[in-house]
């Protein structure tokens, strides 16, 4: 028998492609909600990578490559133009 479990209460990874719609509308959009959200990656990304007994280079290299990309892409429009740019 398959479990009855309500679609708000389901993980994203959990429900089917037709349910994805209803499961978008059940998620709370409130600021206090999306900061609910963020602390929950938060503690989740601290707890997994940076609070551990025997810790590696993995938690602050990702933080890292993040800030790396995030800044390449609100300086691209500068690095395209100089890229484009002819020097006689």
């Amino acid at each position: 028998m398959a479990s009855v479990v309500p679609v708000k209460e389901k993980k994203l990874m959990d429900g089917k492609l037709g349910e994805l719609p209803s499961w978008i509308l059940m998620r709370d959009f409130t600021p206090k909600g999306i900061a609910g959200a963020f602390q929950r990656g938060y503690y989740r990304y601290y707890n997994k990578y940076v609070n551990v007994k025997k810790g590696g280079v993995a938690g602050i290299s990702m933080v890292l490559a993040a800030f790396m990309f995030f800044n390449y892409c609100c300086c691209y429009k500068e690095l395209k133009h100089k890229r484009l740019r002819k020097y006689h």
